[in-house]
C-alpha cells in the first residue's frame, strides 16, 4: 500500500476524531477530510477498530517526534521544555491531543484499545523520570508521578481555554507554571 496515502488518511482520521468525536469517526468522514475517493479509507483500514488503531499509532508517532531530542541539562531547560509541550497542546498539537483524549474515552469501552494505549500512558511516567534526572531534580517514582499527573491534569484546561480557569490554575503563564511545578518537586532544604 502507498505509505504517503496511508499517512494522509491517518492524519485525516486524527483530525476527524478531534473535530467530530468518536461518533463522527467514519470511513466516509475520513475520506472527505483526506480529499480522496469514497472507499479509500476502508481499503486501508477495513473496520472502525482499524481506524481507531491507526489514530492511536499516528498520535504516538506525532508525540514521539515532538519529544525527540536531547534531555534538558538543568531545571530551567526542563521548565522551558515542559512549557513548550503545554503550548503545543493548546496550539498545533491540539488535534492530536483531542483525538488522544477521544481514544481514551473509547478505551473505557474497548479493552483491546485500552491495552494498545497502556504502553503510551506508561511511557510518560518513565520519560518524565528521565527528564527530571537529566535536569538534576529528584527523579523517583513519586516525583515522576506528580509531574506526569500535574501535566496531564493541565491538558483539559488548556484545550478548553476558559480564561478564568486558566488563571486560577496558573496556566495563563506556562513558563511560570512549569517553573513552579518543578520547584515543588525539589525537596525542602533544612533550616
Amino acid at each position: 500500500m502507498n505509505q504517503d496515502r496511508r499517512d494522509r488518511l491517518r492524519d485525516a482520521a486524527v483530525a476527524v476524531l478531534a473535530e467530530a468525536g468518536g461518533r463522527g469517526l467514519t470511513h466516509r468522514a475520513v475520506d472527505a477530510a483526506a480529499d480522496v475517493p469514497t472507499g479509500t479509507a476502508k481499503n486501508y483500514f477495513p473496520t472502525r477498530d482499524a481506524l481507531l488503531r491507526a489514530v492511536a499509532e499516528r498520535c504516538l508517532e506525532q508525540y514521539l517526534a515532538l519529544t525527540a531530542g536531547p534531555p534538558p541539562g538543568d531545571p530551567q531547560q526542563l521548565a522551558a521544555l515542559l512549557a513548550g509541550l503545554l503550548r503545543d497542546v493548546a496550539g498545533p498539537g491540539r488535534p492530536r491531543v483531542l483525538a488522544y483524549l477521544e481514544l481514551q474515552t473509547e478505551a473505557a469501552r474497548r479493552p483491546w484499545l485500552a491495552a494498545l494505549l497502556d504502553p503510551i500512558g506508561t511511557s510518560d511516567f518513565a520519560a518524565h523520570a528521565h527528564l527530571l534526572h537529566a535536569a538534576g531534580l529528584p527523579a523517583g517514582p513519586e516525583a515522576a508521578r506528580a509531574l506526569t499527573l500535574a501535566l496531564h491534569g493541565a491538558i483539559p484546561h488548556l484545550l478548553a481555554g476558559a480564561p478564568g480557569t486558566l488563571a486560577a490554575a496558573g496556566l495563563d503563564d506556562l513558563d511560570r507554571f512549569t517553573r513552579d511545578l518543578l520547584a515543588a518537586a525539589r525537596p525542602a532544604e533544612a533550616p
